[in-house]
């Protein structure tokens, strides 16, 4: 049976192994550190989903003020295809409408066209907003 709850800091190195074997990690970011700063805000968290040890899928949610955001959604390779990422979908969705949230946003990348069919399956739909981004660091 799985099982969803929110995750410790002591699960961030699975974790980011996890993230890592998923391909949603970049070079200018950190797991380790993205996850740890999502446990220490009370506007963000980390959902994992578990049968028994370790985490096998999560999703990490968070309140902007305004709407929610969906990131790291990700699922073993070896079990996906069983329901899981709706299921965690749906988690992160509770979630957000536990802290008075109607809309719930997420980013893909262009270049992510595999699971554009998973989003869709859900519900989501694209988005008519272009996402601009600035690095603050004076990266480029």
């Amino acid at each position: 049976m799985t099982v969803i709850q929110p995750l410790l800091e002591s699960d961030a190195d699975v974790v980011a192994d996890l993230w890592r074997e998923c391909g949603l990690v970049r070079p200018w970011n950190d797991p380790n550190s993205d996850f740890l700063r999502a446990l220490a805000s009370a506007s963000s968290t980390v959902l994992g989903a578990h049968e028994g040890d370790p985490v096998i899928a999560t999703v990490m949610v968070g309140d902007d003020g305004h709407r929610g955001w969906v990131y790291y959604v990700a699922v073993d390779p070896g079990h996906q295809g069983r329901g899981i990422g709706h299921d965690l979908m749906t988690a992160a969705e509770h979630w957000l409408t536990d802290r008075g949230l109607s809309k719930a946003m997420l980013m893909v990348r262009d270049t992510n066209t595999a699971v554009v069919g998973f989003y869709e399956g859900q519900g989501y739909s694209p988005s008519a907003t272009r996402v601009y981004e600035r690095w603050l660091d004076g990266r480029r």
